[in-house]
């Protein structure tokens, strides 16, 4: 296994630089992982395509798909042992002729999705059917087009909201880790007017993934020093790549902050990837639910003209943990429902604040902090 250390970029090397080991690392995440953040959600590759008609398959076209599934499985799943047992359990399947029955292409790919995810646990694994003839998918991905990018636009590159609370408690909605060379005038933007919160709250609980560039770029506002977050190994290449934070990023850092992360069970892949990161650094509280659980880096796999495997190839692997958190999700530090995620993470942070408030923001704290409470049918102490 070959090891490499991508060093600490500037911001202007990380976002706009077209070459080198950034490229690499974020090409390791999922083929097109450029076009999928820029839909706030990493689940986008593995979804299919409900739309369009079903295809009547024969025997000789369905126990192709299996072989040519087994086969990707076989040369790219990233951990071997796993692909073998995905494979001997298929075969057993076929052995008592439990595809014999399926004509029909959506079917196929649903029910293999489900043995196989039954045998690894993998969230990101998933065969998938298109009445259309697929594209090849060329590694790496081209560029997104231009309406993609238009898109990503219109939608602030996943900065769904920036806001001020009561008590001067910063909060940024952020849907999605976009590209860093799209994301980086809006983040530092976020950022900077976030500057001057007492604490930060950072809402992931909408946000379902993206890109490793974008985990970087926000994480890197955390930190007046490179950090090293995770590294990722990818099967196919057998090198294994640190990942840290950027050396020097526009507006203003955060390193000052108490930053509270909130999750739930939609908070997925690259936004996994950054809270757990963060939680292990102690560098954020993370309030909420466990969240989805998928850290496996992906990409699709043409087996024919009407079918894909979106093959799990890669994996995070923490520098404080030695593992990652596929299959369990990050666990909070405090747990509540999503729902009360935000008023116990503006509690939280109240409370801490509140012994230095003073003038007319020591009442607007103790205020708020008594509204909190009420809400959240919490006592106040005596």
């Amino acid at each position: 296994m070959i090891l490499h250390k991508i060093r600490p970029m500037s911001t202007r090397e990380s976002c706009y630089n077209a070459r080198g080991g950034r490229v690499l690392m974020r090409y390791l995440r999922v083929a097109a992982i450029t076009i999928l953040c820029l839909f706030a959600s990493i689940r986008v590759s593995v979804q299919g395509f409900p739309s369009e008609p079903d295809m009547t398959i024969d025997a000789s076209t369905r126990d192709a798909v299996i072989d040519g599934v087994l086969k990707e499985l076989t040369d790219y799943y990233v951990f071997p042992d796993t692909a073998a047992r995905m494979t001997q359990s298929i075969w057993q399947r076929r052995q008592r002729r439990e595809y014999d029955a399926i004509t029909s292409g959506r079917t196929l790919a649903e029910v293999l999705t489900a043995h196989l995810r039954e045998r690894s646990g993998d969230r990101h694994l998933a065969v998938r059917y298109s009445a259309t003839v697929l594209p090849q998918f060329p590694f790496p991905s081209p560029p997104p087009p231009p309406e993609a990018l238009e898109d990503a636009r219109r939608q602030h590159y996943g900065f769904a909201k920036v806001d001020r609370l009561a008590g001067n408690i910063g909060y940024l909605d952020l849907r999605a880790f976009a590209p860093a060379r799209l994301m980086g005038d809006t983040a530092a933007a976020a950022m900077t007017s976030l500057a001057d919160s007492a604490a930060v709250i950072l809402d992931l609980r909408q946000n379902g993934g993206g890109g490793p560039d974008g985990v970087a770029l926000i994480a890197s506002y955390l930190f007046d020093h490179p950090v090293r977050l995770d590294d990722i190994y990818d099967r196919p290449s057998n090198e294994t790549r640190q990942y840290w934070t950027l050396e020097s990023v526009p507006g203003k850092r955060l390193t000052r902050k108490d930053v509270y992360v909130l999750t739930s069970g939609r908070t997925f892949s690259a936004a996994e990837d950054f809270t757990y990161a963060l939680k292990n650094l102690k560098r954020v509280t993370v309030v909420g639910e466990v969240t989805g659980g998928g850290a496996h880096l992906a990409r699709r796999r043409r087996v024919n003209d009407h079918f894909v495997v979106i093959v799990p190839v890669g994996r995070p692997i923490s520098p404080v943990t030695h593992t990652d958190w596929e299959g369990t999700g990050v666990q909070p530090d405090i747990k509540v429902s999503a729902a009360q995620a935000l008023d116990t993470a503006h509690l939280k942070a109240l409370e801490k604040i509140a012994p230095a408030a003073s003038g007319p923001m020591k009442t607007e704290v103790f205020v708020e902090i008594e509204r909190l409470r009420k809400e959240l049918k919490i006592n106040t102490p005596r």
